[in-house]
This record gives structure tokens, C-alpha cells and sequence, in this order.
């Protein structure tokens, strides 16, 4: 599945982000506690140089409880980060990262010497209601849709706490397959940039391998079914997601399904964990340099000769040539 959804204001965002962060002390990265590694800003990392950094794993209440723990581990081996869990059922402990912010920053003394602090994620992952909450008051717009955030907010916590608030803001290419349809299971991208039966083929071979348990129990099944086409059937006959003649409906059934993950009606539920992903890394890796190989391999045959090279792997190298920039020879 690839995201074709990169509205124009996430562009600017990210352009008005890099020319903020030289007045940034701290950076708090929202994250999506069920998919903490997918919904992690590649471009962050390396727009924050050695900056101190929360990352907060938003509705931990909703993912599984022992991989929390263990991304909390995992980003809490990188140099100046720290970890902070926060639940959609307990919004008032979010108010406790104010004194995390001071201790990331012992330096600063809080009378004359403000942080200030830049809150980042993806779309719709709560920036906009954490903030609201260490306000205490309706500051930044909410929403259960992406991008309901379009620009910059300054916000004075009165705490020696200056927040800017950004939009949320995916990145033009995600590059791990798998990540794109943990992002549409959960809600980052609009619904209307992706298909429910994909997303919901996706989410049920997922569930079925890893929570089979939570899935008998929620729809009421007799077993565990055999495989994800069986198991969206069985449901949709349960939920009554069913066309004229008796046809189940995948649209139906999936647009269900994904809807019951997102509001936490299936059971704790993480998408992702470290070992998955080192594992996806890898594989991705792999086939990086299979491909970069097999790039070389076509440009020297090219050099040899272009009879060597069908049609098709001669227009290849013409491709990679033009989006290397090279300039064309003169004739």
C-alpha cells in the first residue's frame, strides 16, 4: 500500500518547523503508543541534532501494555530521551510532563530562564489535546480527523513553558510497506486516502496472528478461523455486513473492523514491536541493496554495450540516470 496524501501545509510545515527549531530547547514527539516506530517522524532525528527530546506515547490505553515497555526500553537507549506514556481515559496525568521538561533542562531555572519546547507528530495522535490539557484551556482545535491543526501556535504555559505547536505532518514517501497500513489502521490518513477492504485484509491477518483471542471474543466466534478471508466472513455474517443475496460486504466488515481497533473495542492492541521491526528493517535493507546492485549491474552492462541490454533495461538507465541529475551528453 503506498499514502498518497500529502496535503500542501505539511510541506510548509515542515519548511516553517526547520527554520523554528534554532529557538527550540526541547522537543516533545507525540507518538501513537500502538505504533510507536511507524508513526515516528523520520525527518525528526535528524532535524534535532543532539537536543533533549520526550517522546510521549499517546493512548497508551489502548495498546498492549508489555510492548509499551519495551519500546519505552528501546528509545530510552538513545542519547537525551526520554519517555512518557499518557492515556485517553487519565488525560490529568499529562500535566506531570511539565516537570519532565524541567528535568531534562536542570539548567534552567524556571524564574528567569523559560524552556521552550516544540510538539511534534503525525496527524491526528493528540498533539492538540495534550496541549489543551497543560493549558488548561481550549487553545489548539481538536478533531478525530487528520490535519485539523494547519499552523504555528505559541502557547505561554505560565510554568516557565513555552510551547509551539506545529502541524501535524506525515513525510512525502513511507518507505516500509507495512507502516503505511499501520498508519490507515490507525487513523493518520483520511479515509478517504485509502481502502477499507485493503486496510481491513491488513488489520485482520495481523490480529488473527497475534490477538486471535480478542478477535473470537469481540464477534462472537465458535474458533479462531483459518486465515483472514475466513475470519472477515465469519464476522460480517455475525454483524449482519451482508449484501443482497447473502454476500458478505468486505467494505462493510472492514470499515468495522478498523473502527472498533481505533476506539479500543477490540482490547489492548499493539501493531508493532521492536523485533517485528528490526525484522522488517532488515528485509527492507536487503532488497535496498539487491536493487542497488542490480542498478550497477545495468549501468556497466550499459557501458559494455547497450546491446546487451533489452529495451526495457535500457530505458531503466535512462531513468535512473535523469533522477540522478546527471546531465545529458552532447551530441
Amino acid at each position: 500500500m503506498t499514502i498518497h496524501w500529502y496535503p500542501g501545509h505539511m510541506h510548509k510545515a515542515r519548511k516553517d518547523m526547520i527554520a523554528l527549531l534554532p529557538q527550540v530547547d526541547l522537543l516533545i514527539e507525540i507518538l501513537d503508543a500502538r505504533i510507536p516506530w511507524s508513526s515516528e517522524n523520520p525527518a525528526i532525528a535528524g532535524l534535532r541534532g543532539d537536543k533533549p527530546c520526550i517522546k510521549v506515547l499517546s493512548k497508551s490505553d489502548l495498546a498492549d501494555p508489555e510492548v509499551t515497555a519495551l519500546w519505552q526500553a528501546r528509545f530510552e537507549q538513545q542519547r537525551n530521551v526520554r519517555t512518557f506514556p499518557t492515556r485517553s481515559d487519565q488525560p490529568a496525568g499529562i500535566k506531570a510532563l511539565v516537570g519532565l521538561c524541567r528535568a531534562m533542562l536542570p539548567e534552567r531555572d524556571a524564574s528567569r530562564n523559560a524552556i521552550h519546547a516544540m510538539v511534534v507528530g503525525i496527524p491526528n495522535v493528540g498533539k492538540s489535546t495534550l496541549i489543551n490539557i497543560l493549558a488548561g484551556r481550549t487553545i489548539a482545535k481538536t478533531g478525530n480527523e487528520p490535519a485539523v491543526t494547519k499552523s504555528q501556535q505559541r502557547i505561554d504555559l505560565g510554568s516557565g513553558i513555552i510551547l509551539f505547536d506545529t502541524p501535524g505532518i506525515l513525510w512525502p514517501k513511507v518507505e516500509n510497506p507495512a507502516s503505511s497500513y499501520r498508519l490507515a489502521v490507525t487513523g493518520a490518513i483520511r479515509d478517504t486516502a485509502m481502502e477499507y477492504d485493503d486496510v481491513g485484509h491488513f488489520a485482520a491477518e495481523f490480529l488473527l496472528r497475534h490477538y486471535p483471542g480478542l478477535l473470537v471474543e469481540r464477534f462472537k466466534l465458535d474458533a479462531v478461523p483459518g486465515d483472514e478471508e475466513a475470519f472477515l466472513q465469519a464476522a460480517a455474517l455475525k454483524r449482519g455486513a451482508v449484501s443482497s443475496g447473502g454476500r458478505f460486504n468486505r467494505h462493510k466488515i472492514s470499515e468495522l473492523l478498523v473502527k472498533e481497533f481505533r476506539s479500543g473495542k477490540l482490547g489492548r492492541i499493539s501493531l508493532e514491536t521492536p523485533t517485528m521491526i528490526d525484522q522488517e528493517q532488515a528485509a527492507m535493507d536487503q532488497a535496498a541493496a539487491e536493487k542497488a546492485a542490480g542498478k550497477a549491474e545495468r549501468k556497466q552492462r550499459f557501458k559494455e554495450g547497450s546491446g546487451s541490454l533489452d529495451k526495457k533495461e535500457r530505458k531503466e538507465v535512462r531513468v535512473e540516470r535523469r533522477e540522478a541529475g546527471k546531465p545529458k551528453a552532447k551530441r
